[in-house]
């Protein structure tokens, strides 16, 4: 489909079951770390881990909330060890948020445990299905990229 094309119904009906099974996936994944971290707080801490040292101003607009919101996010992410606040060199009025040690550990290992998750479920797929799905995951991440 190229921009400006109309959207049909079909394209509608596979844009729902897209959403609706991506929202599924996500949900599921982040059972496989019951009680840890929020989905927000997990968000901040890979956006700080990817892009940091960054301001509060600059993870909220990254995380797309509210200032308020993100220094609550923060602050819940520093009691639990897994980032740290310091103040800027060159303006000390503006903190910069970094991943602990702890912090990064923690990433490291919600992410083997949602890959070891879904490389099992993908186990039980046949051949076909998985290559059908590394197509999609190419697709998909062109989706993303385009965006």
């Amino acid at each position: 489909m190229t921009s400006g094309s109309p959207v049909t119904a079909s394209d509608a009906e596979l844009a729902s079951r897209l959403r609706l099974a991506v929202t599924r996936l996500a949900r599921r994944l982040r059972t496989q770390l019951p009680g840890e971290l929020s989905p927000s707080q997990l968000a901040t801490l890979s956006t700080v881990e990817r892009h940091g040292p960054l301001t509060l101003g600059e993870l909220s607009t990254a995380e797309r909330v509210k200032p308020p919101t993100m220094t609550k996010i923060v602050s819940c992410l520093e009691e639990q060890g897994l980032v740290t606040r310091t103040v800027d060199r060159s303006d000390r009025r503006v903190a910069r948020v970094e991943a602990t040690a702890a912090g990064l550990r923690f990433l490291d290992s919600s992410r083997q445990k949602k890959d070891a998750y879904l490389a099992e479920r993908l186990r039980t797929l046949d051949t076909d299905d998985r290559a059908a799905l590394e197509r999609a995951a190419d697709v998909l991440e062109r989706l993303l990229n385009d965006s």
